[in-house]
């Protein structure tokens, strides 16, 4: 499925190549797959119910913008060090979090979302260059071997990020597939047998919040140099809330469901963007309600019929 997928994404641009803001929406959804993809991982496989994702986007984002407007860096290498900054943060976010379990891990973690915006507006943020209350507005855009970037020209961005979102779903999917994901299972289903049976809790969380955040952050890196200019508005309620419809639509715990939510999420987005501070209101509703209709998402009910039709199809022995 998830080849089949990228397949059909990679052939996009050839009927909308021509529309930038059909472009512009594309990117955006292979930026949102990633990170949607980075939830799924520690929260439908790991069962880790972190809420931080949002923000570790942010740090990501910020960590790449300064790094190189203060230091010179080229963005290519600098959204690499914000991912690894980001799995830094993580990792000293996940390490209380080893001692709690369900929704006292979610309150840790958007306590990190919450503590997040003062930061970045009070003196501290202005300290290490992020703007405070304005926020950065002149990011340098990515180059990559003398070429430079533009939004003018989507199609190179493009690319450029859909190489980035098959190479990260590819280590998604190998992570899920080797005995880290068979760990993450494990844990998930029960912590005390899995313990018993020698898979150690306190490594595979902290790998888990380790690799999402660096990935994660990552991808906010890649975002401040797309669209040029940052603010706390990013931790608002909407992407929030658009990030929980994406797993709902694509099924938690069923992926690559997060990047088929990805693409139906945005783009259903962007046809309720008129409804303006509704929209938020709207997508909730409509989280509510695919919880019900579709409490294993698109992919599990794909699955289901697969199931199926399978069963229809084999010989029945009498």
């Amino acid at each position: 499925m998830l080849v089949g997928i990228w397949a059909i994404v990679a052939v996009l641009p050839l009927f909308f190549g021509g529309t930038d803001f059909i472009m512009h929406i594309l990117i955006m959804c292979l930026i949102w797959s990633v990170v949607a993809s980075c939830w799924d991982l520690i929260m439908g496989f790991a069962g880790i119910f972190s809420f931080g994702q949002v923000a570790f986007f942010v740090i990501g984002s910020y960590t790449s913008a300064i790094v190189s407007a203060g230091f010179g860096v080229p963005p290519i290498f600098a959204v690499f060090i914000a991912g690894g900054f980001t799995a830094l943060v993580g990792i000293l976010v996940g390490l209380p979090c080893l001692k709690l379990k369900g929704a006292y891990i979610a309150l840790v973690t958007f306590a990190v979302h919450m503590i997040l915006e003062p930061v970045l507006k009070g003196d501290i943020g202005q300290a290490i260059g992020t703007g405070g209350t304005r926020g950065l507005l002149s990011i340098d855009p990515m180059t990559l071997f003398g070429y430079t970037f533009t939004t003018a020209s989507p199609i190179p961005y493009f690319y450029l990020f859909f190489l980035v979102a098959v190479a990260c779903s590819v280590i998604i999917l190998l992570v899920i597939r080797s005995h880290w994901g068979t760990a993450f299972l494990a844990l998930k289903d029960s912590q005390e047998f899995a313990t018993c049976l020698g898979v150690s809790a306190f490594k595979y969380k902290l790998m888990v919040f380790a690799l999402t955040s660096f990935l994660t952050g990552m991808m906010g890196g890649f975002y401040a140099h797309y669209v040029g200019m940052l603010s706390t508005r990013m931790l608002g309620i909407d992407l929030f809330v658009t990030l929980m419809v994406i797993l709902v639509i694509g099924g938690v715990g069923k992926f690559p469901g997060a990047i088929l939510g990805a693409f139906i999420t945005i783009a259903i987005n962007e046809l309720l963007s008129p409804l303006g501070p509704f929209r938020p209101i709207t997508m909730g509703a409509l989280v509510v309600i695919l919880v019900l209709l579709l409490p294993d998402g698109i992919v599990g009910l794909i699955q289901k019929l697969s199931r199926g039709s399978r069963g229809r199809l084999s010989p029945k022995v009498h």
